[in-house]
């Protein structure tokens, strides 16, 4: 590495703002940045508030987003070759989740890549680290049919429109990854819904076997079918239809524990989400005005893309509410409007997203009003005094 070292410093200049070759600046930094650690810290962004380093922080999400891709690489295989009722090995089953499953990844990374560069250039500012982890989140909440160029158009959409227009990382309002997922949703939904969208060449029809079906959890609960939703033990580990990274529990409880253990990761957020949720499924128990109220939280809070949505898109630092009880009160509200919103809308079965994406709106408001309500105890406190 030092040899290539040798060679990012030689030509450095050459890319510096008066050099030979400036037009092509925060592309030269972006690839030295991501191969070498640099001894520069972010200079902004509203959501940094301590000594840690963007840099510091992206590679640790990024990391923790690995167990749920690695289980989903595995799980796209499995899938597959079940609704082709052929046997296959482990081996076989995660090659062919990597042959689906890179080349949506590769498309989200250009495209979004490619974005953020030419942005970079006419700002005449540094590559910021934020796509990094966003260039992940996106294949890992889309389902593994999807055609690429909708996962290119996409990913434009929520970088250009989410992100750039409100200044860039640190400024937007609307988590993109999710804001990705919400454009397809509703501009393209008989890709985004269904039981075809879920299994690798479902959607072909080439070989699948009689009577297969790739409905997810949800799709079963949507449709009223409450016996044929998959048992915990399988819900936990996440051999189930869906998402490429959001099936499995314990996948995303281990990306958690990282996030947690290095303090990257918002417990309080985590917490308060998955505490929302419960209190909302309790409430349906206790109506059971139908079967999906009646279903246990715990079974509500594993389908879908409740535990991803609580991990890894909720606690996202730039979206998220900025104030210690604001927080608490921020995740509580997702997790409760997203176990309504599957419940009560059928139109909408995964809840989680509009429910992110409208707390997202939110957020500043609360910390408006958490930060009133300090005032006031304080002005209330000195008037005592008096």
């Amino acid at each position: 590495m030092k040899f290539i070292y040798k060679i990012f410093e030689k030509h450095k200049p050459k890319f510096n703002h008066t050099g030979k070759f400036r037009h092509f600046h925060s592309l030269f930094e972006a690839t030295e940045s991501f191969l070498f650690s640099q001894n520069q810290v972010t200079t902004k962004g509203c959501h940094i508030r301590d000594s840690v380093d963007m840099k510091r922080l992206m590679i640790v999400v990024f990391f923790a987003l690995i167990p749920p891709l690695i289980f989903g690489l595995w799980n796209t295989g499995y899938w597959h070759y079940k609704s082709i009722g052929q046997e296959a090995t482990v081996l076989q089953e995660f090659i062919h989740g990597l042959i689906k499953v890179i080349p949506i990844i590769l498309v989200t990374y250009i495209t979004g890549g490619t974005i953020e560069v030419i942005y970079a250039q006419i700002r005449k500012e540094d590559v910021n680290e934020g796509f990094f982890v966003t260039g992940l989140l996106i294949p890992l909440i889309l389902p593994v049919d999807i055609p690429l160029w909708m996962v290119a158009v996409a990913t434009a959409f929520a970088i250009i429109i989410g992100k750039e227009a409100f200044g860039g990382t640190g400024m937007n309002i609307f988590n993109p990854a999710l804001l990705a997922r919400a454009f397809l949703f509703f501009a393209y939904p008989n890709k985004m819904t269904g039981d075809l969208v879920w299994i690798s060449g479902l959607s072909k029809a080439q070989n699948v076997i009689d009577g297969f079906s790739g409905a997810t959890p949800l799709a079963h609960a949507t449709l009223g079918h409450f016996n044929e939703i998959p048992p915990l033990k399988d819900l936990f580990l996440g051999t189930i239809p869906g998402s490429i990274g959001e099936t499995s529990t314990l996948a995303i409880l281990l990306g958690a524990s990282l996030l947690l253990i290095t303090g990257v990761g918002n417990w309080s957020i985590m917490l308060s989400v998955f505490v929302g949720g419960i209190t909302m499924s309790l409430i349906f128990n206790a109506l059971a005005l139908n079967e999906y109220m009646q279903l246990s939280p715990i079974t509500q809070i594993m389908m879908g893309g409740f535990m991803f949505g609580a991990v890894y898109m909720a606690t996202d630092p730039v979206t998220a509410a900025q104030t210690n009880i604001g927080k608490y009160i921020y995740g509580f509200l997702i997790g409760m409007l997203a176990i309504m919103i599957r419940v009560l809308n059928p139109a909408y079965p995964e809840g989680m997203m509009l429910s992110i994406l409208l707390m997202n709106t939110l957020a500043p408001l609360i910390d408006h009003y958490v930060i009133a309500a300090h005032i006031r105890k304080r002005f209330n406190r000195i008037k005592v005094k008096n």
